[in-house]
């Protein structure tokens, strides 16, 4: 039950205090006003409080020491750890009750969450940045840190303090004396600096570290206890801890989001009073943050050493009464283009283009390294009367030493960027550096190759470059090359006459064989040998179409299979175009004494043909005969063995097979299979013969038929007729064809009238 109200006040209080969709986060006066409204709306809450702690299993001596160790007042919860009795309510709680729950590790998620607002820190509404912004770079760098849902600049709350912490009013220490005196003191330093030792008296401690607190009190304590001492003979020795810091009271003012007074622990530096503020504004000055003490500056933060170089030697803790001021923003300047992190940065005075661009990344790896271009905004006495103008300040980037170049003199004030230097030139504000980058594919200088290579395509042009060069990214010639010449289509210089290019030979030899065997010498494809000649090397101007001609008449082995009846069924190679049906089927061993030669079955492949009908007796007497096909990769010859009989299937009474009878029709073998059955439709018997072809028969108005006469291997189907479909009475028909035969002869009678 508890925990079904600890949520539903989280998620009321997350909703009133901090909502992380908003814009606008309100005040802390604000916020602490929707708290206690949401306090209100839920009176039960003291009593989950009361629970919470009954469960968590701590007595009360337990619960009143941890409240001591974190620096509430140990009675703080006293009022709900005699709560839950019958007749007995707790009141309802206020924020520093909320707090110590958090503190002491009671409270559920959701409560947790609501209640960090109360130590001073209003969590930023996530609020990101654009892709294109990102991309574009118009973002200023830096002001997005302290936006985001993060515990980074968090101080500690648990663990030991660290050694040059200084003690102050409100922190609270434990002295403990262990030897021959065993004591324990858990001491709270007083608003005059002092802490009171019972039967001790009053010690000053404010302002010391540890350390030097520890030499106090053995100072003082040496003096009214022989034992105590620190060398090692001594037989009492005093130990010093913080059991909780103290809370500081802050101001952060200037271009922060939300400015005013903050309470934040001892620990607390400058980063952490500017997360509680909400961080800064697009306007600040994040390069000098100052930290004012006394009306003094004391330190000066600048934020891109965190930002840039994870630095944070300037981020010193703060003390009650200290003064955070961000100042409007300096000089800034825009770097966009091919570089790592394009973005809007803020310059001190005397910082140049080389540390604008350090904190910009660096180039990218696409950046043109030429030159650079500022644009900047002209100076009031240079307007004139003009819309507000911009001029452009071209950099160049001196190369630091190309291959066989003497060194160039490095430039006054300039940086090293990777190969290039970059001059130590002013930034002014407003200024926008833009970094262009090398052209993309599309734009860049290319060259084409085509033909009989092995990766056609486009490659970048580069000065210098030569067909060899090309041929070896396109990984050489291929399969059929002609290596004797190649053609190169290249920009015509004159386009008086409309010209679109012009056309040059170039030769070649078997040295553009990219190839090699063990014994180093070149390997080319199968075909026409083309010795080394010695052939110049030619020089490629951008945008050369190269092609690389193909062999006359070259091809790869050309196949067609022979199976059945042959005697040395297999797949064949064609040993010219020419090669005829027979000259494979002589290849091949001829046919058996059991091939059937009108059942052959020819399949070609190419262009999706199919089935071809072959004659093989008619294309057997002679070789240039029509039937004597001329014969293509992939074609398949299939000879059947000879089956005397004819296969009878369908609409018949008794399917099977019947022996072939020379001259028989097909109303024999159909009342041989039993005749047919009363579903058969005997007008669409078609006849499937053993080469593959199929001849139906043909049925006149008048029921003449035309037969397919059935051959060996063939086979007889006699279809279903469509029982839907009504058949006509001969008697009606002959009516109709008789009318229209009186219509005829009338018409014919009255014209010669």
């Amino acid at each position: 039950m508890y925990r079904t109200t600890f949520g539903v006040v989280g998620l009321l209080l997350s909703s009133l205090v901090w909502d992380v969709s908003a814009q606008q986060l309100p005040p802390p006066g604000q916020a602490s006003q929707l708290l206690q409204q949401a306090i209100q709306q839920n009176p039960g809450l003291g009593d989950q409080i009361a629970s919470q702690i009954q469960s968590s299993g701590l007595t009360p001596d337990q619960v009143r020491q941890r409240l001591e160790q974190n620096g509430y007042p140990s009675n703080l919860l006293d009022p709900y750890m005699g709560a839950g009795q019958p007749g007995s309510s707790a009141p309802a709680p206020g924020a520093s009750e909320l707090a110590a729950m958090r503190a002491l590790g009671l409270s559920a998620n959701t409560l947790d969450e609501s209640t960090r607002p109360l130590q001073g820190f209003v969590q930023a509404t996530g609020e990101s940045i654009p892709a294109e912004s990102l991309a574009l770079g118009n973002y200023v760098f830096g002001v997005d840190v302290f936006r985001r849902t993060t515990s980074e600049f968090l101080p500690l709350l648990s663990g030991p303090v660290p050694q040059d912490y200084q003690l102050g009013a409100g922190d609270q220490v434990v002295l403990i004396l262990s030897g021959d005196i065993q004591a324990a003191y858990t001491l709270r330093i007083a608003r005059e600096g002092f802490v009171l030792i019972p039967q001790v008296g009053q010690l000053y401690l404010a302002n010391l570290t540890l350390d030097q607190a520890l030499d106090v009190l053995y100072s003082r304590l040496s003096k009214l206890y022989s034992s105590v001492g620190r060398d090692a003979g001594a037989k009492t020795h005093l130990s010093l801890s913080v059991a909780s810091v103290r809370v500081n009271q802050i101001y952060v003012v200037g271009e922060v989001k939300q400015p005013g007074a903050y309470e934040i622990s001892a620990l607390g530096t400058a980063m952490t009073a500017l997360y509680a503020a909400g961080g800064v504004t697009r306007r600040a000055n994040m390069r000098e943050i100052e930290i004012r003490r006394h009306d003094q500056v004391v330190a000066t933060l600048d934020l891109y050493d965190y930002l840039l170089r994870g630095e944070k030697r300037d981020d010193i803790r703060l003390e009650t009464g200290d003064v955070v001021f961000v100042r409007l923003r300096g000089k800034r300047a825009q770097v966009t283009g091919a570089v790592l992190r394009p973005a809007i940065y803020e310059l001190k005075p005397d910082e140049t283009l080389p540390v604008l661009l350090r904190a910009a990344g660096g180039f990218a790896p696409e950046a043109a390294l030429e030159r650079v271009a500022i644009y900047r905004i002209v100076p009031v006495p240079a307007r004139g009367t003009g819309p507000y103008p911009r001029s452009v300040v071209s950099v160049s980037l001196p190369v630091i030493q190309r291959v066989g170049d003497d060194p160039p003199p490095t430039p006054t004030g300039a940086s090293v960027f990777g190969p290039v230097f970059v001059p130590g030139l002013a930034v002014e504000d407003g200024d926008s550096v833009v970094v262009d980058s090398v052209p993309g594919r599309a734009e860049s200088y290319y060259v084409a190759i085509s033909g009989a290579v092995r990766r056609a395509g486009r490659y970048p042009w580069r000065e210098g470059m030569t067909l060899r060069e090309l041929l070896t990214e396109a990984r050489g010639p291929g399969v059929g090359a002609y290596l004797k010449e190649a053609e190169i289509a290249r920009l015509p210089a004159d386009r008086s006459a409309g010209q679109l290019a012009q056309t040059i030979r170039v030769p070649l030899d078997s040295t553009y064989l990219t190839a090699r065997d063990s014994a180093g010498r070149f390997i080319g494809p199968p075909g026409q040998a083309f010795p080394a000649s010695g052939s110049p090397e030619v020089a490629l101007e951008p945008y050369d179409n190269v092609l690389i001609l193909k062999q006359p008449a070259f091809s790869l082995q050309s196949t067609v299979y022979v199976g059945g009846e042959i005697r040395f069924p297999g797949d064949y190679a064609l040993i010219s175009g020419q090669d005829r049906l027979t000259d494979i089927i002589d290849r091949a061993g001829g046919l058996t004494p059991l091939a059937f030669q009108d059942g052959i079955r020819f399949m070609r492949t190419a262009d999706g043909v199919g089935q071809v009908d072959i004659d093989l007796p008619r294309a057997q007497k002679g070789h240039n005969s029509r039937y004597n096909l001329v014969l293509q990769d992939g074609d398949s010859i299939y000879i059947p063995e000879f089956q005397p009989s004819v296969k009878v299937s369908g609409a018949v009474n008794a399917p099977g097979s019947i022996m072939w009878q020379r001259g028989r029709d097909v109303e024999f073998y159909v009342n041989a299979a039993g005749g047919a059955n009363y579903k058969a439709d005997m007008s669409a018997v078609r006849v499937h013969y053993a080469n593959g072809t199929v001849r139906t028969r043909n049925t006149t108005l008048l029921v003449f038929h035309a037969d397919p006469a059935p051959a060996p291997g063939s086979e007889v189907i006699v279809p279903m007729r469509d029982t839907t479909v009504k058949k006509p009475d001969l008697i009606t028909t002959l009516g109709v064809v008789a009318q229209v035969i009186s219509s005829i002869v009338t018409l014919a009678v009255v014209s010669k009238l």
